[in-house]
Parts: C-alpha cells; sequence; structure tokens
C-alpha cells in the first residue's frame, strides 16, 4: 500500500520545520527491497515510525493525523532521507513529564528497519528543538569536575593520564589493587575494563576495599589526588545501586574521586538513567561495549557512532568513549573529531544538521585503544586541544620500564604536545618519554624515522 500521500510532504522547508521547533528530524541511509519505490519506501517507513499500520483503520481520527511522522526529503541516488517526527509523538515519563532516549528509539529506529519493502535504513544524524531538548536530563558532571578534584584549572585542564589494568580478566582482588597503586604513581586516573564486576574469583566489595586502600597509600605518596572509575553496571537497577552506595562508603573521604562505568550499550538507556538520578554528584561514564553492531561501517542498519554520541549527552553521561579517530588500534579515521566536537561543544555541526545544545553541559570524549606516548601528539594536533581522558593499557603496562614510566611517559608526551616541542627532542632530556620510543619500537619506526640515531639507541 503506497502511503505516501498522507506520510510525505516534499514540499516542508526544513528551515521551517527547525524554526517551528515541533518536530525532531532525522537523517537516514535508506535503501529499498527491489521492485519497491524510494518514495513509498521512506513513507511506510514514517508511517511505521508513527501513527500508520499496513492497512486502513477506521480508529484514525483528524488529530491522529496531526501527528503523523513525515518524509520531506528524499535523495535516492544518496539513499538519503529525512522525516519530521512530532515532538508530542514521543513518549514522556509520568513522575516528571521528562523525556527518555527509549522511546526516541522505539519510534525511530524501531520496527521499521525490519520491514519487508526495507533493504536496509540507518539513522546518519538527527536534530532535537529547544524546547524538547530541555527535558532531556544532560550531564551533571564532566571533566572539569576531575580537574577540580585534581587541583587543575577549570578550563583546559589538559588531558587526564588514565589506564585500564590488564589482563581485563584474571585478576584476583590483590594483584588488581597493587597495580592500580603502581599506575598512580604516575598517572591519575583507573577504569575497571567493562566485564570487571563481581566474578567469583574477584568479589567486588573485596576488591573495591583494596582499590581504596591502593588510592589512599598512592595519595599519601604522591600528595596528589587519583580517580578511580567503578564498573556499577548490572540488568537490575537495584544490583547498580547497590554497587554504587557499597562503592561510595568504602571510598568514604574519596568518594568524589570515584566515577561510575555504566556499559550504556548492551545495558541500555535505563542504566545510564539509572545512575544519572541517582548518583548525580559522581562523573557518570559511560562505556560503549558492542556498540559496533549497529554503528559500524560495515553495518547498514542501526545508527551511526555520531547519532549515539548525541544520544549519550541527552542521557546525562559525563564522558562516553569516541574511539582514537585512527590515531589507535580501533577503526576510526581522522574525520571523527566531529563526534567529540558534537560532545563538547555548544554549537555542533553534523553531517546534516546544525545541534544547538542550548547550555546543555558537555560530554566528555574518553580515548582508548591501542594509544601510547607516541601516538598522543598526533591524535591532539588533529582534534585541536588535549582535553580529553586518555586511558592506555598497554600503552602504560607495555612500557619496558613498567607502569609508573609509563603513566610518566604519556604525561610527557602531552607537555611536549603543550609547548610545542617535537616528540623526539623531549625524550632526549626525558628518560620515560625515551622508553616509549623503545617499548613501541613498532610505532616509532612508523612515526619518527631515524629515532634511534637521534636517540642515540644502538
Amino acid at each position: 500500500m503506497d502511503q505516501s500521500k498522507r506520510y510525505a510532504n516534499l514540499s516542508l522547508r526544513e528551515e521551517s520545520l527547525i524554526e517551528g521547533g515541533r518536530h525532531v528530524l532525522c537523517a537516514y541511509r535508506m535503501k529499498p527491497k527491489s521492485g519497491h519505490g524510494y518514495l513509498a519506501t521512506a513513507a511506510h517507513f514514517a508511517a511505521e515510525s508513527s501513527t500508520g499500520t499496513n492497512v486502513e483503520v477506521c480508529t484514525t481520527d483528524d488529530f491522529t493525523r496531526g501527528v503523523d511522522a513525515l518524509v520531506y526529503q528524499i535523495d535516492e541516488p544518496h539513499e538519503l532521507m529525512k522525516i519530521a517526527y512530532p515532538v508530542d509523538l514521543f513518549d514522556r515519563n509520568i513522575i516528571d513529564g521528562r523525556a527518555m532516549i527509549a522511546s526516541f528509539l522505539t519510534l525511530t529506529i524501531g520496527n521499521n528497519q525490519g520491514m519487508s519493502d526495507v533493504e536496509y535504513a540507518k539513522m546518519v544524524d538527527f536534530y532535537v528543538p529547544p524546547k524538547y531538548l530541555q527535558l532531556f536530563d544532560g550531564p551533571a558532571c564532566n571533566i572539569a569536575d576531575m580537574w577540580r578534584v585534581l587541583g587543575r584549572p577549570q578550563e583546559n585542564g589538559g588531558m587526564v593520564v588514565g589506564t585500564i589494568i590488564k589482563p581485563k580478566l584474571g585478576l584476583r582482588p590483590q594483584p588488581f589493587a597493587d597495580a592500580c597503586y603502581q599506575f598512580w604513581l604516575g598517572g591519575d586516573f583507573i577504569k575497571n575494563d567493562e566485564p570487571q564486576g563481581n566474578q567469583v574469583f574477584a568479589p567486588l566489595k573485596e576488591t573495591i576495599r583494596l582499590v581504596a586502600d591502593s588510592m589512599k597509600r598512592a595519595q599519601d605518596e604522591t600528595g596528589q589526588a587519583k580517580l578511580f572509575s567503578a564498573n556499577i553496571t548490572a540488568d537490575d537497577p537495584a544490583e547498580m545501586l547497590a554497587r554504587g552506595h557499597y562503592i561510595l562508603e568504602t571510598f568514604a573521604e574519596n568518594a568524589s574521586h570515584v566515577a561510575f562505568l555504566v556499559d550504556g550499550y548492551v545495558a541500555g538507556p535505563t542504566a545510564v538513567t539509572t545512575c544519572r538520578r541517582n548518583f548525580p554528584s559522581q562523573f557518570l561514564h559511560y562505556h560503549r561495549a558492542g556498540h559496533g553492531a549497529v554503528t559500524s561501517n560495515q553495518s547498514k542498519r542501526g545508527y551511526s557512532v555520531l547519532v549515539h554520541m548525541k544520544m549519550a549527552r541527552l542521557l546525562g553521561s559525563s564522558g562516553i568513549h569516541t574511539g582514537t579517530m585512527g590515531y589507535g588500534k580501533m577503526e576510526g579515521d581522522p574525520t571523527e573529531k566531529m563526534v567529540a566536537y558534537m560532545l563538547e561543544r555548544d554549537v555542533a555541526e553534523g553531517p546534516y544538521f546544525r545541534q544547538d545544545w542550548c547550555g546543555m553541559k558537555a560530554c566528555t570524549p574518553i580515548i582508548s585503544g591501542g594509544m601510547n606516548a607516541l601516538r598522543l601528539p598526533g591524535f591532539f594536533t588533529n582534534l585541536g586541544h588535549s582535553n580529553v581522558i586518555q586511558t592506555s593499557g598497554g600503552g602504560a603496562f607495555g612500557h619496558k620500564d613498567g607502569p609508573v614510566a609509563g603513566a610518566m611517559s604519556l604525561r610527557q608526551a602531552h607537555q611536549a604536545w603543550l609547548d610545542g616541542i617535537d616528540l623526539l627532542d623531549y625524550a632526549k632530556d626525558h628518560p620515560e618519554l625515551k622508553g616509549a620510543f623503545e617499548s613501541f619500537s613498532g610505532d616509532a619506526d612508523a612515526l619518527y624515522p631515524g629515532w634511534r640515531e637521534k636517540l642515540r639507541i644502538g
């Protein structure tokens, strides 16, 4: 059934829709199956996303037609369609009238991607109007709160030097806590890796107790504040709350030094919101494990990385992993700095929409995945700043002189970039950075040809 007469209006102007402020706009890459017209399939997609079904029904009235989702632009050669969703379509909380990402996802990427006339469809950008935007929680904390704990300036406080204890699974509580202590002697921040929780060989309560003690000892020895991100992800919000309260109680006077990690893709918006609303004073560390199933460039369904990032900011994430934009081990390329800008800036350009965040607090990029001291300068130059949380696992613990030297090499690479000094020149007077060249010789060969001669390493 061709529903384009009802669910498409190509005379609508995007500028007018944005000015009106009553629609969420979504851009998709969509391809119909063979034998189906582009506009008819797009209209069917919009119908399934809102008020329609596959037959005419007797319960439709004039009001119902007023909240139809409408296809307002198509570009068949580029497989592009744009749909305007009336804000009134989306579910609101009964307790406070707030908006929810769960409803946004249900409508915009729900049944429509599995329809028989759709070969594939993937959301690549969306726009939220100001009055609807203010109904989302947004972040309560971000990197500025970490800088405050670390005693740094509240603007341009720079990279937070972090790591992930490796191996990600298999360490008992005491070896894990010992590794934390060693890194903290040189670095700032440690996160649980995403699978870590309450394994039988590493009970959470014992591990957390020992890590809290390691933090105290490292702070006493260095005279510097340290940070820890503890995984509280669980299927049950009650379990998340139990973990969170125990962790804060155990860290006691250092509770403000604790972030809570939530696996936001696999556990979903409910888990993120549970943390955001129950622990608003803690940095909410959004880990995106599993996201590649839908965001990868190889996937033609689901939604893009940029869409994922925008939803994370709306949900209230303090920081989210953004990948390394081609500078680490994960797929990506330098143009993905657009993703970081969408998280950080008050107004940012997406591939199809310019989003004004209307003063919503920024969300912090968290950089991880194969990074080490040698790769940092290129990453910072591409991004244009270094106000990120950077977590190097192998980049710290793979240093030939151990994790303290690994952490120091990361800090030194950051300082060299800030000072505009060539990394090889800086390494001549900084043994930890020099050791990073020896430890990651493959990267050194690729990024700094002739480094052995310049550093006089045989």
